[in-house]
């Protein structure tokens, strides 16, 4: 998957949103306000950030050498994905779904209701 389509699939979750940090350099996807997913505009290689159960996290990372700590955020609950011949498709999608469902769990009643999950 390119940028643009990794963009896009994000974009297709329910109520997902993306902005520009004060750098505009990298898209920030989000729902209800809180992030699942950061997108570096200008990376030498596509990847993307992931929100993560930490264990599944430190799984990954053991499992796949594309996948990092985010640096730049709680290295427990976030991973890097950088997208080379190693990472499927498929499993990009379903981790950003995970990441995805991950925040969705943490929603309020009143914002869950918002995006009609009871």
């Amino acid at each position: 998957m390119n940028v643009e389509e990794i963009r896009d699939y994000c974009l297709s979750k329910p109520q997902a949103t993306e902005s520009f940090p004060f750098d505009d350099t990298s898209l920030v996807m989000k729902v209800c306000g809180k992030m699942f997913a950061l997108i570096p505009l200008e990376a030498t290689q596509t990847c993307i950030t992931l929100k993560c159960d930490p264990d599944y996290a430190i799984e990954l990372r053991d499992r796949y050498e594309a996948v990092t700590p985010a640096y730049h955020f709680n290295k427990k609950h976030w991973n890097t994905v950088f997208l080379d011949n190693t990472i499927k498709e498929t499993d990009l999608v379903s981790w950003i779904n995970q990441s995805y469902d991950l925040v969705v769990k943490g929603l309020t009643k009143k914002e869950k209701a918002g995006l009609g999950i009871q």
